[in-house]
């Protein structure tokens, strides 16, 4: 059986920098070897040196026509650079523009109009290509609806990393499964994240028997992530996902919070951060004979490798379902890697059904 995983990947931007950076970092690791944020170094028989780039599809001007080993470190990214890439020998291709660049990232990430968008389907085709992974700007429906048809065109599984819902959507989870393709997502969770940190601490007041009464996160950063979500039209889908990752935790206990006691977002752009995201996060709730309390934590994370690990681990269990023959939104990765599921599952929970998945699916020597 081929042990490569060909991978195109959908806007070269920090997180798909850091996801290939990480690859060439860790392509000597030892099959048992700790990698922090990663589940396994060696999943299901897919280790991370198994991930070949084989396709790559931006707009911006700057970096169409370059190598995506010199494309990922092309301004306006700006994540930490822990890893240099040899030349890939694959040319990132321009894609269509659609929506995925707006009114604040427009002076950061130059279009040339005069030039045509390649054939998307038919470079995927080309290329080999088994999995796409959709790193596009948040508030980019279109473009993500755009190429998630054109995954199921060229016969590739999909893994979305961002919140546009199409795992989570019944009707594009069903195109999946009729063409007999494998779709993960949607919003991927970072390692540590501001997250993943809400859902537990959420999870440890419940667990000692209190009520969430007023609870906020708010996030600051100065990636083109943060510049572009100021546009607010474009964050109907993130605000829902990051907040019933939290609200689903809590209605699980048959508890329930009014929408007004809960706010959860990104705050604001603030450019010296650069990859950085900041969040404030507070929980307000009563101890014994309704005495008040609540507690603040302040977390400072790099956020691009932050979430790398997880979406290689997400494209891995991607093969493994290809491999396996599934088809449609494949619910037990997504529980754990991702913000907004088909279906939310306790991440305890859903660490254990990832496992008995790689289990079930993965592949020994």
């Amino acid at each position: 059986m081929n042990r490569t995983i060909k991978l195109a990947v959908v806007g070269v931007g920090n997180c798909a920098s850091s996801l290939i950076q990480g690859i060439e970092y860790y392509a000597d690791a030892r099959d048992d070897a700790f990698i922090p944020g990663l589940m396994h170094a060696n999943f299901g028989g897919y280790h991370l040196r198994d991930i070949e780039i084989v396709a790559a599809f931006d707009v911006n001007a700057n970096k169409v026509g370059k190598d995506v080993a010199e494309a990922i470190y092309t301004a306006p990214n700006n994540t930490t650079v822990f890893a240099q890439v040899p030349p890939t020998g694959v040319l990132v291709q321009k894609g269509p523009r659609l929506d995925g660049v707006n009114k604040y990232t427009a002076d950061l990430v130059p279009v040339d109009d005069a030039q045509e968008p390649v054939d998307v389907v038919a470079a995927l085709k080309a290329s080999g290509a088994e999995i796409v992974v959709n790193y596009l700007p948040v508030g980019s429906q279109e473009a993500t609806e755009f190429y998630a048809n054109a995954a199921i065109a060229a016969g590739c599984g999909f893994v979305n990393c961002i919140p546009v819902f199409i795992a989570s959507d019944e009707a594009w989870a069903r195109k999946f499964a009729d063409a007999g393709l494998p779709v993960v997502g949607d919003d991927i969770k970072a390692q540590v994240g501001a997250t993943i940190l809400h859902r537990t601490l959420t999870n440890l007041f419940l667990d000692r028997g209190m009520q969430i009464k007023h609870t906020y996160q708010l996030n600051t950063g100065g990636n083109t992530d943060f510049l572009n979500m100021l546009e607010r039209e474009r964050l109907a889908d993130k605000k829902t996902s990051k907040t019933e990752a939290v609200t689903s935790m809590i209605e699980a206990r048959g508890q329930t919070i009014d929408p007004n006691d809960i706010h959860v977002g990104p705050s604001d752009y603030v450019p010296w951060q650069r990859d950085n995201k900041v969040c404030f996060l507070r929980i307000e709730s009563t101890h014994f004979g309704d005495v008040p309390m609540n507690l603040e934590v302040r977390l400072s994370v790099e956020d691009s490798p932050n979430s790398a690990g997880v979406a290689i681990d997400s494209i891995r269990c991607c093969k493994l379902a290809l491999d396996a023959g599934l088809a449609g939104a494949i619910v037990e990765p997504a529980a754990y890697f991702s913000k907004h599921p088909p279906r939310q599952i306790e991440d305890r929970e859903a660490r254990e059904l990832v496992e008995a998945f790689i289990a079930r699916y993965g592949h020994r020597d």
